[in-house]
């Protein structure tokens, strides 16, 4: 992947489109104006140093947040050409800076980037059009270059500010507050979560995190690369192969890393990435690597007799029991499909893929058979609750959406059969289900109380899943199916609302929800189907005026508002069930007044980890988990 140093020059920057409708639609470029477009601005100035990295030419990247929540990216790369545009006769820099598609990525011959990141590909020209004030400082042919913009306007002609023998380039950026209205500030778990990510996917690449509201630093460094990921992945669990399995190898242009390690747990974790995007949606490198690892699986279990000729070949989801694998292909011409962008389409990758995984692995498993025997033994296993999960399973189907006698007994149904304006309360309890289901809008709304706590989904396969008598009444009333035979179409409520009371078993109930539908169901959280009821805390009265809060801090500023020396009535509700149908209504249910979370999935890989330690067997991630978050919350919310 080498590249000429000096074809890196001011010929290979194209001039596409300009930056006109970037401020006007800024969700067309960053996905949206939210906190989560607000992150991308960072991807986009990062991944452009990733770039040089992959090139062969950064090893350092340092991302810096300020105090004032503007953001410092700088590298060690050769720096952006600072020489004359031949087609717009302005600094090769400023181009880059405030013409959109203007970069290296888009050379359009072999003299630029072999392969580049970047979701959207917008390039660093968007920052600077969504930013109040970006400055950039190139170091390169011995001289320090700067020049400042506002709103994507440049302040003054590139000027040279001091001498060096280094290269890179230092961005710095404020976001626009008159895009970015909902939020200008930083997550630092979010930044983190994706320098991690970027720097196992690059090996031997130091990415330092610099929050300076905190005085926190982190570096990010893994010589082990995607090994070094999966072994983070199963951090927390017991594995079944002590070293990961690692191939890599590269074939037309296309490299491929593969990284693979079994865990003792019941399900798979796959994360598959190309050009360091997370492809959430698989596609063609996913398919060959699942491909390859089935047959060859079947092959040596049919060679080494762990399979009789009587019995059946082990299904896909047999051999990824209990597994963990990342997936890295980096690409020259990469094609992204799928709803959000994010499945892999390049036909010719998953040839690739499959042949040369199915190659490294045979040999693998002849070299280690005792390592070989124990993931045979798993897959097996699974294949016999698989079976089992399979008649289980026939006791939730219903035969027909309308037939309504196939309902749970306990199940309040509404009289809607529109999905879109349906929804479905778990409800916590048989007094809080009778409050619930008297206070309703009948029309719309369901109600399905729980007894007691549902099995901890974490431990357990799915034939006992699915024995659970909750878990069966849940997947009933909801109507997708679960697991293989999921459909989000099939949903019976566009609103599901899990309703448990405020205190520690009420957030056991819901941690175990939401862990079931994480894991079997989880189409319904990445489609926004899943939210978490708000119940009020506190209900204040004085004279005949009646107000609720729904934390501490409401409560002593509604205890203001009546003023000192009222005599107000406060009643701490323990649980929903001590509340009236009415009450329940006009605080909880109501569309008019209530407030719900919704659940969303931010990042995959680090929800996986959070509930691996939370309902796992592993007692130390958990610990660590509450001593750590236990000092910001009164009562501990997943």
């Amino acid at each position: 992947m080498s590249v000429n140093q000096n074809a890196y020059d001011d010929s290979q920057i194209q001039v596409l489109e300009g930056l006109e409708a970037v401020r006007k639609r800024p969700g067309m470029y960053i996905g949206s104006t939210s906190a989560r477009g607000l992150h991308h601005l960072v991807w986009e100035v990062v991944d452009n140093s990733i770039d040089e990295a992959l090139a062969g030419y950064c090893t350092k990247i340092d991302v810096i947040v300020h105090k004032n929540n503007s953001v410092t990216v700088i590298d060690n790369g050769r720096g952006i050409p600072v020489g004359e545009n031949a087609k717009l006769k302005r600094p090769t820099l400023e181009v880059v800076l405030t013409v959109l598609h203007a970069g290296g990525k888009f050379g359009g011959d072999d003299s630029g980037y072999k392969v580049s990141g970047g979701l959207h590909g917008v390039g660093i020209s968007v920052v600077n059009a969504l930013s109040e004030l970006l400055t950039v400082q190139v170091k390169r042919e011995g001289k320090i270059h700067q020049q400042e913009y506002r709103r994507g306007a440049p302040q003054y002609d590139v000027k040279v500010i001091g001498e060096t023998e280094e290269t890179g380039t230092q961005v710095t950026f404020q976001p626009d507050p008159e895009i970015f209205k909902e939020t200008t500030e930083y997550d630092y778990d979010i930044l983190q979560s994706r320098i991690r990510e970027l720097a196992f996917l690059n090996k031997g690449i130091e990415i330092n995190l610099i929050d300076e509201r905190t005085d926190t630093v982190n570096t990010h460094r893994y010589e082990g690369g995607i090994v070094s990921f999966v072994q983070h992945l199963n951090r927390n669990r017991e594995v079944v192969n002590e070293m990961p399995i690692y191939v890599e190898g590269s074939k037309d242009n296309i490299s491929i890393e593969i990284a693979l390690q079994y865990n003792d747990s019941y399900t798979e974790n796959i994360y598959s990435f190309a050009n360091n995007i997370n492809t959430h949606e698989g596609g063609t490198h996913e398919s060959g690597f699942k491909s390859a690892l089935t047959r060859i699986l079947n092959d040596y279990a049919r060679k080494s007799n762990s399979l009789k000729e009587s019995d059946s070949n082990l299904s896909g989801d047999d051999v990824r029991e209990g597994l963990a694998a990342i997936i890295s292909v980096k690409i020259p011409e990469p094609q992204f499909e799928g709803q959000t962008k994010t499945k892999l389409g390049n036909s010719e990758v998953r040839g690739i893929v499959e042949s040369l995984f199915a190659e490294k692995l045979q040999t693998f498993m002849e070299e280690n058979p005792s390592v070989a025997k124990k993931i045979l033994e798993k897959g097996i296993q699974a294949a016999r609750a698989r079976e089992a999960a399979r008649k289980a399973r026939e006791l939730t189907r219903r035969k027909s959406a309308l037939e309504v006698s196939a309902l749970p007994g306990k199940l309040a149904d509404c009289s809607s059969k529109d999905a879109s304006i349906s929804e479905i309360y778990i409800v916590e309890g048989d007094s809080a289900g009778g409050s619930a289901k008297q206070g309703r809008d009948r029309h719309f709304q369901a109600i399905l109380p729980l007894r007691g706590k549902i099995l901890n989904v974490e431990k357990a396969r799915l034939d006992r899943i699915l024995s659970n008598t909750e878990i069966r009444a849940m997947i009933t009333a909801f109507g997708t199916g679960i697991s293989d035979d999921f459909d989000i179409a099939k949903a019976r409520y566009h609103k599901i609302i899990i309703m448990t009371d405020a205190d520690v078993d009420g957030a056991h109930i819901r941690t175990l929800l939401l862990t079931f539908f994480y894991r079997y169901m989880k189409k319904l959280i990445e489609t926004g189907y899943v939210y978490i009821a708000q119940p009020p805390l506190f209900k204040l009265e004085r004279n005949k005026t009646v107000r609720y809060a729904y934390n501490e801090k409401q409560r002593e500023a509604i205890m203001q508002e009546f003023g000192e020396g009222a005599k107000v009535n406060v009643q701490r509700y323990k649980g929903l069930g001590e509340m009236n149908p009415e009450q329940l209504w006009e605080t909880t249910m109501d569309p008019e007044s209530r407030t719900f979370l919704q659940v969303t999935i931010e990042d995959a890989i680090e929800a996986d980890t959070l509930f691996d330690s939370l309902m796992g067997d592993n007692v130390e991630p958990r610990r660590d988990f509450i001593e750590e978050h236990a000092k910001y919350v009164k009562n501990l919310d997943i």
